[in-house]
């Protein structure tokens, strides 16, 4: 078995992909009360020569061939969403993978009250799945959970743990 990776300190961000980086950063920042902290890009892979004798952002992003923008959010908690944009390649998949499919993931949300927030989901750009889900036994007994979509089809969760049997 693999040892541990040498010095890591925890989970510095998580990524996502959204077909318009702009409308991603106002949806996000006004969601989570987010703020942008930096941009980067557009990169074109075109413009960057090659790297140990791949297309650059093959070899940067395993993407060939990609032009890209990123901006990274920071939560009020401290937590970063980091936002992709893709321009290219032309065949990239236009549908976040389902939970699954390899590759499939969600985002979970601690939050105070997960029927509150289901009860804004319209005005918030949230589509709600059934729910909430109630744990009431087991090592998840006490969270209330509620899984939703962002405007993009990305799988978001919120955990309340407040709830008790």
């Amino acid at each position: 078995m693999a040892e541990a990776i040498p010095g890591l300190r925890g989970i510095d961000h998580v990524g996502i992909t959204v077909p318009d980086v702009e409308a991603a950063v106002t949806f996000y920042s006004t969601l989570l009360g987010a703020k942008e902290v930096f941009r980067l890009g557009p990169f074109d892979s075109r413009d960057f020569p090659a790297v140990d004798g791949k297309d650059w952002s093959l070899a940067h992003v395993n993407v060939a061939d990609a032009r890209f923008t990123i901006v990274m959010l920071q939560l009020p908690n401290g937590h970063r969403l980091e936002l992709f944009q893709y321009d290219r390649p032309d065949d990239r998949r236009k549908q976040p993978p389902r939970n699954c499919d390899y590759g499939g993931h969600h985002i979970a949300f601690r939050v105070d009250n997960v029927s509150a927030v289901i009860a804004k989901g319209a005005a918030l750009g949230l589509t709600f799945m059934a729910g909430p889900i109630v744990m009431t036994e087991g090592p998840a007994a006490g969270q209330s959970i509620n899984y939703c979509l962002d405007p993009w089809g990305n799988q978001l969760e919120l955990v309340e743990d407040s709830v008790r049997p």
